[in-house]
């Protein structure tokens, strides 16, 4: 199993933490997505979906929800 990790530059809302949830969720391989503290950790199976895809989506899906990713 991966895991990626994305910080955004506030703390999101409990709609938009569901929302992202069930989207990304909902993703065949995608385990299991965290969003707390100002973090998204998405953590999935490199044998059903690569990480540049699971990287590509969830910063969309973060970035369409109004919050943008902090770039450290």
């Amino acid at each position: 199993m991966s895991r990626v990790l994305f910080r955004v530059q506030r703390q999101f809302c409990g709609e938009c933490s569901a929302a992202l949830r069930r989207f990304l969720g909902g993703m065949d391989g995608v385990d299991s997505v965290a969003v707390e503290n100002g973090a998204v950790a998405v953590d999935f199976d490199e044998r059903k979906i690569a990480d540049d895809q699971v990287r590509k989506l969830a910063r969309e899906s973060i970035e369409k929800l109004g919050y943008r990713v902090d770039e450290d």
